[in-house]
């Protein structure tokens, strides 16, 4: 069973290029599968270097005139796009769940995520202003100025189809930018459908411009970008090693660079934590999109006095979760996004036990309604895991808790800290001097303090180390597309 679409419009199934929607230039398709069932039941240009150069001599034609659009008409044509969006909100959350697989509720919720950077980045836009510097002499004005960078290419996850875009995009067009985009080939319809919308709102022919390509000729459509000049900056999230890369192909022609890599977040809570709402918060962050998330916890550590009565409480919750697909509206967990991985939630399961590790609940492979071709895991609890297991070195990706007890707060911030990643970390306790420490000891570009959702529209997200550089959202994410100009005048005494 797939779901049924209201606004047919908004699965147009061509590549967005100079306001044309048009196929592949070699006419090349590749399929749009459902991880609930296997199915496909899209197809979707595979595009290719043609197809890629195509775009970006659109964006960098487009760049001339819109970056002198007046700021105020820039804003009114993304918040027109915001308000689209939100009005397509049930087509939009099943089309998420359709390709993605998360359970709809979290598909439509999904939707007003992304909407929320887009109305945020409307308003920026009139905001980035400049610098009055006060002269060192007599007779001169100086000022710094901020302008846009220049041709945008971005890169966007499976994950988040909707939100990733919404969060790279909106602030591209909001300083003044073009874009060329490949989002992911797991789901690329709800890319397609934004782009649509975005052209609806009045965005400009050239201005963002959309190709779609399999994972087999992703790399030949991000070559051109990497290799012309003309691109300014590469805004993509990803996997570390991909990102790299990004950054050393970069570096010949010195683009800017914004990259939101891969996580290895630690969940620490202390014996003085209020227990049930550290449960709370890790189900929130853990659970989310079937953990499918860069910044959902990847370790757990649990001091030794609560870590009994934690276990307990969280593998009850965990044990009562509702997994199948999203068109049952009972449904919290829904199927990993393809078979690769499940493979690997699999793998890491199994490592863990083969090295000491237990099951508390869950660990094993599901196929709801019996349909092999699913992509199901039950989400699961570990306890006795420690640093040298796979699940504990590497990002599982999925709905799995692992559990490591501790003793002692240097040991818990050494062990969180001792990865190359740091994007999120999370902690629970009710001692202001010890989320103080904490706060400044943990290697991380966000941090949850007894909270579990932490992302949100007005506030920087990112990572240090291995995690990345650059900044999403608030002001800052808006800074990322901008450049500064020095201006300086004499002669004026």
């Amino acid at each position: 069973m797939h779901f049924t679409f209201q606004n047919s419009e908004l699965l147009p199934g061509l590549n967005c290029i100079d306001g044309r929607w048009v196929a592949a230039h070699d006419e090349r398709l590749f399929p749009v599968s459902d991880p609930a069932t296997g199915e496909v039941f899209a197809q979707v240009p595979d595009s290719g270097a043609a197809d890629a150069r195509a775009a970006l001599q659109a964006a960098h034609a487009a760049f001339k005139t819109w970056r002198k659009v007046p700021a105020k008409q820039r804003a009114q044509i993304i918040k027109r796009w915001n308000d689209l969006i939100v009005a397509q909100i049930e087509d939009l959350g099943r089309l998420i769940s359709s390709e993605q697989g998360k359970p709809l509720a979290e598909g439509k919720g999904e939707v007003l995520y992304a909407a929320s950077y887009v109305e945020w980045f409307a308003e920026e836009a009139t905001r980035a202003d400049g610098q009055i510097i006060p002269a060192p002499v007599p007779g001169r004005r100086m000022f710094a100025l901020r302008e846009p960078v220049g041709v945008i290419a971005a890169v966007t996850p499976w994950n988040f189809p909707a939100a990733m875009i919404a969060r790279k995009i909106a602030p591209a067009l909001a300083a003044g930018c073009t874009v060329v985009c490949k989002p992911a080939e797991d789901t690329p319809l709800t890319s397609l459908a934004l782009v649509k919308l975005a052209e609806q709102a009045g965005v400009p022919p050239g201005v963002l411009n959309i190709v779609t390509a399999s994972r087999e000729r992703a790399g030949e459509v991000v070559d051109v970008w990497l290799d012309d000049a003309r691109v300014r900056k590469i805004t993509f999230t990803g996997s570390t090693p991909v990102g790299k890369h990004l950054a050393r192909r970069s570096a010949d022609t010195l683009k800017k660079l914004s990259l939101e890599l891969g996580g290895n977040a630690p969940f620490i809570v202390f014996d003085d934590a209020d227990i049930d709402a550290a449960v709370d918060g890790l189900m929130s962050a853990k659970f989310r999109n079937g953990g499918q998330t860069c910044v959902c916890p990847n370790r757990i550590y649990v001091q030794d006095a609560v870590h009994d009565e934690f276990v307990q409480k969280l593998a009850a919750r965990v044990g009562a979760l509702v997994v199948g697909p999203a068109t049952d509206p009972a449904s919290q967990i829904g199927p990993m996004i393809n078979a690769r991985a499940v493979d690997k939630i699999e793998r890491h399961v199994q490592d863990a036990v083969k090295r000491g590790a237990r099951v508390v609940v869950g660990g094993k492979r599901l196929s709801p309604e019996g349909k092999a071709g699913a992509y199901y895991y039950a989400p699961t609890v570990l306890t006795h895991v420690d640093a040298a297991m796979q699940c504990s070195c590497e990002e599982t990706f999925g709905p799995i808790a692992p559990v490591t007890r501790f003793s002692s707060e240097a040991d818990v911030i050494a062990a969180a800290n001792a990865t190359p990643f740091g994007l999120a970390a999370y902690f629970y306790s009710r001692d202001v001097r010890r989320i103080w420490r904490l706060a400044d000891e943990l290697e991380s570009g966000i941090v949850g303090i007894n909270e579990g959702a932490v992302a949100a529209e007005a506030a920087p997200f990112g990572g240090v180390k291995d995690s990345g550089y650059g900044r999403e959202g608030s002001t800052h994410g808006l800074q990322e597309y901008m450049h500064i100009k020095y201006l300086c005048q004499g002669q004026l005494d």
